[in-house]
């Protein structure tokens, strides 16, 4: 079985929703021990692994897990928001965790 190496995040400056994708990954990241890799606005990754919108275009922020015979799985595109609407980071981080398997 492939064994997960990094979680690569794609996100972009002028995307509010990236920074809690950072603060996400980062601490899913540390908690894992697995590497963290940073793609700014990497289109060429998205439209070869990432999740095209109903619109057909890219969304930015998604996230992804590598492994290490070189596959790469889609995880998410957005942090889950709270029963008042704000943006739930720890909930992503378990998100991304679970998909880890860890």
């Amino acid at each position: 079985m492939a064994k997960p190496i990094t979680i690569i995040m794609v996100t972009a400056d002028w995307e509010k929703a990236s920074d809690y994708i950072r603060k996400a990954c980062k601490k899913a990241a540390e908690d894992l021990k697995i590497n963290l890799e940073e793609k700014k606005e990497d289109y060429e990754f998205l439209d070869k692994y990432g999740v095209k919108n109903e619109f057909g275009g890219l969304d930015i922020p998604q996230v992804f897990i590598k492994y290490d015979d070189g596959e790469i799985k889609y995880v998410m595109s957005r942090v889950p928001l709270t029963a008042q609407g704000t943006p739930d980071v720890e909930a992503a981080v378990e998100i991304i965790k679970k998909a880890v398997g860890g």
